[in-house]
């Protein structure tokens, strides 16, 4: 474990001071120079501007960034502040509601329990969730029998037929805990033919279900014991200790002005285990936390001898099972070359989306504006965290980090071989 000295020169070497929390576990991170991974120096230092030039222009509150490239972390900076109205500066260790975020580590919990035996891609949905056995589909005025049964593949895609988060505001999906979210469901209709649409709902909170029910365990636990232990994550869970609420992030928007400002009645995350252990959206994390969850998936589901997937698993993952037709419309038209695994969007065709990310990469955000990707053409992952209101919503005033942040990393990569 590297003390406080020697992560400081490693963060020396890559061209700016990461803040510190002393005797924090994130310590273990080294900050390698950029050069030892392939980038180049100024490249990397002018990610990191452009982010700062976004706090300095009161466009976003404060920020974190972390760089890797072949198990090598090149850049994990902090800029900015926790809150825009208080003193706290962002720190490298400072805690995040990830929100979305949430959904791959809850599909790495069900791809552990498939590598068990204990599921098929295939499966009907209702074979594990018998409550569902009885679903229909809206169509129209009327409700009719679904065409085929949804599958667990479909789940895992959002195409399992349930409608987009907004269609259940008043079922109070997470007003009890996730048997009652499923019993609430049972009572509603699909809103597509299973396999027919994409559609942004409740399946990753089904998916948490169907881990608690198959684990004989509460989703907190298992993360906890099969996720977070083995891959050293300690500040990552369902909650914020009372011990480090100095190092959560409040949540901003912006004025008419169009400047960052803190959000007003913003809850904060529960202090203890909440009843609804939300496997969409609940989790609380760390950008090095983040890092270590996204490098033990590039390297084929094992990070430092913790083994937590199969290689052919994490493949399997980020590999689309959309059918043909069936495109990725999270805000608005398909996006153009994204597929979709488990729990994952896919870069399948680059030369149609024109994005910079190399084919087979796979990634997700969150609502609150934090993003990542895994890149395994050229060995990399990204990490980025911000805390804003509709902080994932093009248009919704949050500058468009999920586009500013590859085109510096890529235009920063000088050897191009993973």
């Amino acid at each position: 474990m590297l003390d406080r000295r020697s992560l400081l020169l490693g963060a020396a070497a890559a061209g700016f001071a990461a803040p510190l929390s002393a005797s924090r576990a994130w310590a273990r991170i080294a900050v390698q120079p950029p050069a030892s991974a392939g980038f180049s120096a100024a490249g990397v230092a002018k990610l990191n501007s452009e982010m700062h030039a976004l706090v300095d222009q009161q466009k976003l509150a404060g920020v974190v960034t972390l760089l890797a490239r072949k198990g090598k972390v090149v850049n994990l900076d902090a800029y900015g502040k926790q809150d825009a109205s208080g003193p706290a500066p962002m720190a490298t260790d400072s805690i995040f509601r990830i929100a979305s975020m949430t959904k791959p580590i809850t599909g790495v919990a069900m791809m552990q329990l498939w590598e068990q035996g204990k599921w098929k891609l295939d499966d009907p949905v209702a074979t594990h969730i018998p409550e569902f056995a009885g679903l229909k589909v809206k169509a129209g005025d009327t409700l009719v029998d679904p065409a085929t049964p949804m599958t667990m593949a479909q789940l895992m895609s959002h195409t399992a037929g349930f409608g987009v988060s907004a269609v259940y505001d008043k079922a109070g999906l997470n007003e009890t805990d996730l048997q009652g979210m499923i019993d609430k469901l049972a009572k509603l209709p699909l809103v597509s033919q299973p396999g027919t649409d994409w559609a942004y709902g409740p399946c990753v909170n089904i998916q948490g279900y169907v881990v608690e029910k198959l684990s004989g365990m509460d989703l907190a636990d298992y993360f906890q014991r099969h996720i977070f232990d083995p891959l050293k994550m300690p500040d990552t869970q369902f909650w914020v200790d009372p011990s480090k609420l100095s190092r959560l992030v409040r949540i901003h928007t912006y004025d008419a002005a169009g400047r960052i400002g803190p959000a007003a009645d913003t809850p904060r995350p529960a202090t203890s285990k909440p009843r609804f252990l939300a496997g969409s959206g609940g989790l609380v994390s760390t950008a090095s936390d983040y890092f270590r969850f996204c490098q033990a998936l590039l390297n084929g589901g094992e990070l430092e001898g913790a083994r937590v997937l199969k290689p052919e698993t994490v493949r399997l993952m980020r590999r689309s099972v959309l059918r043909p037709g069936v495109g990725v419309d999270l805000y608005g038209p398909v996006q153009k070359g994204i597929g979709f695994g488990l729990d994952f969007a896919v870069h399948e065709r680059p030369a149609e989306s024109g994005l910079p990310q190399g084919q087979d990469s796979y990634w997700w955000g969150g609502a609150f504006g934090t993003w990542f990707w895994i890149d395994p053409t050229h060995d990399i992952v990204f990490v980025g965290m911000i805390q804003n209101i509709r902080g994932s919503v093009p248009g919704g005033g949050t500058p468009d980090l999920r586009l500013i942040s590859p085109t510096a990393v890529y235009a920063a990569l000088t050897d191009r071989k993973g």
